[in-house]
């Protein structure tokens, strides 16, 4: 029984991890999509389609 437990808790904490580098992960990139759409709507006078 006190297996279980140790593989439940590494499990836990591998979980914890992986939420905390997800989140920062999509604050990276959504600060990277809003950076670069801001640069996009400077430079709209010179984009042509």
């Amino acid at each position: 029984m006190e297996k279980v437990y140790k593989a439940m808790k590494s499990v836990g904490s591998f979980n914890v991890v992986l939420g905390i580098l997800m989140i920062v992960s999509g604050i990276a990139f959504g600060v990277l999509v809003i950076t670069r759409g801001a640069k996009l709507l400077k430079h709209k006078s010179d984009l042509l389609f």
